[in-house]
Formats: structure tokens, C-alpha cells, sequence
């Protein structure tokens, strides 16, 4: 007997129930040895719930998390100079975050709105792709050396709001990954992708990096959807992803951050 999908109302009940006992959402600090903690973040253009653009509350946020690498999505203007939105300084000053360095844009912080911020270690690759799809978007792709010496890729993407458009996306995600050395990778971003089925672009992907659990994290007021997604493509390179919930982050975007801890020396063999 086949179980049943949870569907959008009953998600909505779920997340009304769990309203109920967010309460202040008290996070704690990321302890490392445990493991490198990572996070995926659409800042929404650094506009919040209350239609404001405040960039000092994203990089709140952003401090609050705690992250070894985080990828931001939407960190530029979309139009026009497609420029940063950040201060790059404050984040360098306040949590210990250098931007993965990217080439071609003068004022962007990422690549169509994809940037990858890191804690230690150095850039051995990276790589800049623009995302088939009627929309522009893109995915950041970099080689970090650990300062243990191990290897972690990281893609930080962005798929379209067509479906269309986000399975063309996911091949050519799965294509660049076949072509290069294997590699410890983790996906994250906003995938836009909450369904499930043949035509899922999460599926497509699930070949390489498996089908995580769905963790709604969109609106960030009342979260139901889990457009954003940690994936990896090894078993028990990450842990279990959850959500930063916070009242500074439920204001800050209408997504609320999701995170994970990275464990290189437990991964599967295979």
C-alpha cells in the first residue's frame, strides 16, 4: 500500500500547528568540532516581510547563523549593474566571511545573484554558469581545500520559477558534475522545486544527490514550502537540515535560511 503525499493544506495545518511554538527561536552557536556548518539563504534582494530594504538585517542574520560557507541567493540587483548589495567589509569585520572571487562583474557580489561566502581555507576552483531557461539565472560552482587538506565542492544555484525551465537547469547541474573528478559536493540554493514526480526537477536531481526531506522554509511568516535545498551526493556527508528560525530572520526575507553540518571524514564509500 502506497503511503499518501502530504498535500498543500495539510502542510499549511502542519506549519499553523507549528506557528504555535516557534516562540523566540533561540539559536545556538555552531560547535566545530562537531563538523563544518553550512547554509543556503535567499535573501530576497535584502527586501523584507515589512517591504523594506535593509541589507544590515540580512547580514544580522547571516551573523546569527554562524556558517563555514553560506550561499546567498538574490545578493544582487537584478537589473541594470546587477550590483552587490552587501557590505562586503562588514561581513569580512563581523563574522570572519570572504566571498568566493568571481570574474566578468564589476559591482556584483555573485553570478546572476549567487554568492558563496567561506570561513577558511582556499579557492582551488571556480566555476561560473549561466542557467539554460527564459529567465536569467545562473550557478556558482568552487573547489574548497579544507584546512585538513580534504576537498569540498560547492554549488550554489538558483533554478527558474518554469518547470520547463528547472529540469533543463538540473541536467546541466548533473552534467557538469559527471564531467569533473568526484568530489565530496553539496547543492544548495533556491530550487523553486517543492512538488515531487516524473516531471520534478528535484527527481532529475535525486539521481546524483539523492531526495532529501522536504524542510519548508518559504514565506519566512508561515513556512509551508521547501523551495530551498541542501543535497548532497554522497550518504552521511551532511546532517539532518533544518531551518534558522529566528524573529530577525522571519523579517529579514521572505525566506528563512536553512543549514547542515558537513561531515568529510564519515562519507560512504562508493
Amino acid at each position: 500500500m502506497h503511503q499518501k503525499r502530504p498535500n498543500l493544506p495539510a502542510s499549511i495545518l502542519a506549519s499553523i500547528k507549528a506557528r504555535k511554538n516557534r516562540g523566540e527561536g533561540v539559536h545556538s552557536v555552531h560547535d566545530r568540532d562537531s563538523g563544518m556548518l553550512i547554509a543556503s539563504y535567499n535573501v530576497h534582494k535584502c527586501v523584507g516581510i515589512d517591504r523594506k530594504f535593509d541589507p544590515a538585517r540580512i547580514a544580522h542574520v547571516i551573523r546569527e547563523i554562524g556558517a563555514d560557507v553560506i550561499a546567498l541567493q538574490e545578493a544582487d540587483s537584478r537589473f541594470g549593474e546587477r550590483r552587490g548589495l552587501l557590505d562586503l567589509g562588514w561581513m569580512e569585520r563581523e563574522t570572519g566571511l570572504l566571498p568566493v572571487p568571481i570574474s566578468g562583474v564589476a559591482k556584483a557580489h555573485g553570478w546572476h545573484g549567487n554568492v558563496i561566502f567561506f570561513r577558511e581555507g582556499l579557492v582551488r576552483d571556480v566555476h561560473q554558469v549561466k542557467l539554460p531557461g527564459l529567465e536569467p539565472r545562473g550557478a556558482l560552482i568552487t573547489e574548497l581545500e579544507m584546512k585538513d587538506g580534504s576537498t569540498l565542492r560547492v554549488i550554489a544555484a538558483h533554478l527558474g520559477l518554469l518547470n520547463r525551465s528547472r529540469q533543463q537547469q538540473a541536467r546541466m547541474l548533473l552534467d557538469i558534475v559527471g564531467s569533473r573528478d568526484e568530489h565530496p559536493t553539496v547543492l544548495m540554493g533556491d530550487l523553486n522545486e517543492w512538488r515531487l514526480g516524473d516531471r520534478s526537477a528535484l527527481n532529475t536531481l535525486a539521481t546524483v544527490f539523492g531526495l532529501p526531506p522536504a524542510v519548508p522554509s518559504f514565506p519566512s511568516r508561515l513556512p509551508v514550502l521547501a523551495l530551498d535545498r541542501i543535497m548532497a551526493n554522497r550518504p552521511g556527508l551532511i546532517e539532518r537540515v533544518v531551518t534558522h528560525d529566528t524573529p530577525l530572520a522571519r523579517l529579514a526575507s521572505d525566506h528563512l535560511p536553512i543549514k547542515t553540518v558537513v561531515k568529510l571524514g564519515s562519507t560512504a564509500e562508493g
